[in-house]
């Protein structure tokens, strides 16, 4: 019997659902049962019937499956599997910068720990973050967190004056700068070029449309589960993709008559690469490891988490 026939056998036994993000490693995103972004991922966890839910993806990201789910089990292969964007905004670091505009809307980021989420009143993904604030009073002030370019793009798309943006950042997403996106749609100049608002130019490239040094038909900012959709309906046969690069896997599959070609080499995410099909296989077998959150955090955090799920209907 091999790796799979065993993952399969013990999934089966374990009644277990197996949740994956599109930036991790090709062997586990085919196993699994679903696939998808950080929102998509929340909603299926909720939705699903099975009581064990393994979730192939950073810790953050199980955190709210649990969270959401108290009632489930929810285990992740590789307690190490972090993220830089969670880890650049404590609990503690929040709560001061609450005190200094203690009239101001929190808006985290879901890419936050539990604690960060319980200093908040909403949470927001990559795909509806622009929806979120949208639905808040155009007077009250907002603390947004933790990303500096995704609630940068924010703020431009929004309109919206008063929003201060806390300065995390992906050290993935950060690497991408304004001449790799010229020089790559120099290089391929039919390409249709999609890039993440967390990348560190997507302000610049907002310029760059208005300019006119961008083709604004052929520009598009787009969460990881906008990226699918998206390319399985352009008639375009070359894309630019400016994100993790564990998600062309996905596009391939899902598009084996187009071609996809990373902004630049090297966006990888080391966290996202630790869950292998070896500790698929240990997680299922010895229920390891189980995250668990506070009940007193949990309640406080599935608040605004289940704001961000009903605007996202």
């Amino acid at each position: 019997m091999n790796i799979i026939q065993e993952i399969n056998l013990w999934r089966r036994k374990r009644h277990a659902l197996i949740l994956a993000h599109n930036y991790q490693i090709p062997a586990i995103q085919d196993l699994a049962d679903f696939v998808g972004d950080s929102l998509e991922l929340s909603q299926q966890a909720t939705s699903t019937q099975a009581k064990l839910i393994v979730f192939c993806g950073v810790h953050f990201m199980a955190e709210t499956a649990a969270i959401l789910s108290p009632a489930k089990t929810v285990l992740i292969p590789d307690l190490n599997a972090g993220c830089s964007l969670a880890n650049s905004i404590t609990a503690q670091e929040l709560r001061r910068w609450k005190k200094r505009y203690p009239k101001a809307i929190v808006v985290s980021y879901v890419n936050t720990s539990a604690e960060v989420k319980a200093e908040s009143d909403y949470c927001c993904t990559s795909t509806n973050a622009v929806k979120i604030v949208n639905s808040l009073p155009k007077n009250h002030q907002i603390l947004f967190t933790p990303d500096i370019f995704l609630g940068d793009y924010v703020a431009k798309v929004t309109g919206r004056k008063n929003i201060i943006v806390y300065p995390g950042q992906c050290h993935v997403h950060a690497q991408v700068r304004p001449i790799d996106i010229l020089n790559k749609l120099k290089e391929y100049p039919q390409a249709e070029f999609l890039i993440h608002p967390e990348c560190g130019c997507v302000s610049n490239c907002l310029s760059y449309v208005a300019s006119g040094d961008l083709p604004a038909v052929k520009t598009h900012i787009l969460s990881t589960g906008g990226m699918i959709k998206y390319c399985q309906t352009s008639s375009a046969k070359q894309f630019i993709i400016a994100t993790e690069t564990g998600i062309i896997h996905r596009l391939q599959k899902d598009n084996p008559e187009k071609e996809f070609i990373p902004v630049r080499d090297g966006m990888i995410c080391q966290y996202m690469k630790l869950i292998t099909l070896e500790k698929l296989l240990n997680s299922l077998k010895n229920l390891e490891y189980e995250v668990k959150v506070p009940k007193k955090i949990a309640q406080k955090a599935r608040i605004p988490i289940q704001r961000m799920l009903e605007l996202s209907k």
